[in-house]
């Protein structure tokens, strides 16, 4: 018998569309942990508008308690007020964006948060390189950060290191996104460097993930509640999926099972399987649909053969 590695993870659902893409996830954090041998536990604590509803208090203390004890966060709207009183309780200390361009390819983006963890954020973003395609690019800081910059690279020799100023690096992913795999960048050009790429290109899929230094991280999709399409099952659940696959590789650790998510969600984006927000004519995909097409294109999306054997009980 092989005792799979256990990761409890704390999901908050909130109101809006949350309850429904969350389920999907829910569905996809099994699929893919069953594929590369180990296990996801979720906590479902009340949360937001939800909470408040049934509490009084938008976060109350058991939620605290479930986000604390977990080992990573994903959030299911990215605009609850209540978010900022459970970052608060965290030792956040890097951003990261990740950026799917369908069929084109996938760029991250890190940046310390606020401008006093920039060696984190160094540390985070070649550790993010080294698995997934070894290149590094850091855009824009002065000579301190250059000097941070050239002391992390030495620490990893088989990263590609490259440098560029602003405004040819928003040239370069205005134009060529593939050509990027892991920028780096301070804090202040982070926001700018993020509108440009996310708003550059059609149809991308946007998530984020705020990094702790110990304890959870916190992982959510762009979007937010979306009431007016609430329950009608048509919400695009890709964004929330990206962030589960960011959750499971810079929040778990587990990053091949993060790639291989990743690839599926880009699968399903490619082959067509829209969401009503996509579609210009015609009938969408229900959310559940798009869950589907995602889990069924994740044995092809593997990216390794790790051998385990399930559980017995």
């Amino acid at each position: 018998m092989t005792n799979r590695t256990k990761y409890l993870v704390a999901c908050l659902s909130g109101h809006g569309i949350g309850p429904e893409v969350m389920a999907v996830a829910s569905r996809a954090f099994a699929a893919v942990s069953r594929l590369h041998g180990f296990a996801v536990v979720e906590v479902h604590p009340p949360f937001g508008a939800e909470a408040f509803t049934q509490t009084g208090r938008a976060l109350p203390v058991e939620t605290r308690r479930s986000t604390l004890s977990a080992q990573a966060i994903l959030v299911a709207t990215a605009n609850e007020p209540a978010l900022a009183g459970v970052e608060s309780d965290l030792d956040l200390h890097a951003r990261v964006d990740r950026v799917v361009f369908p069929p084109r390819g996938v760029v991250s983006v890190v940046s310390p948060l606020g401008e006093s963890a920039p060696r984190e954020a160094l540390a985070e973003a070649f550790a993010a390189a080294r698995a997934s395609r070894a290149r590094v690019v850091s855009v824009g800081g002065d000579a301190d950060w250059r000097t941070l910059l050239d002391a992390e690279a030495s620490r990893h020799p088989g990263v590609i290191v490259d440098v560029l100023p602003m405004n040819r690096a928003a040239s370069e992913l205005a134009f060529h996104p593939e050509r990027f795999d892991v920028v780096v960048t301070p804090a202040a050009f982070a926001e700018p460097l993020m509108g440009l790429v996310a708003h550059s290109h059609r149809p991308r899929v946007v998530a984020s993930g705020r990094l702790a230094g110990s304890g959870p991280g916190v992982f959510a999709p762009a979007h937010g509640a979306a009431e007016d399409i609430a329950g009608q099952g048509v919400a695009n659940p890709a964004s929330l999926l990206l962030a589960a696959a960011l959750l499971l590789g810079e929040g778990l650790g587990e990053r091949r099972a993060a790639e291989t998510l990743t690839g599926a969600v880009l699968r399903a984006c490619t082959d067509g399987v829209p969401t009503p927000d996509l579609v210009t004519s015609g009938v969408g995909a229900t959310t559940r649909e798009f869950g589907d097409a995602v889990l069924s294109e994740l044995p092809a999306s593997l990216t390794t053969a790790e051998f385990y054997r399930e559980a017995v009980a």
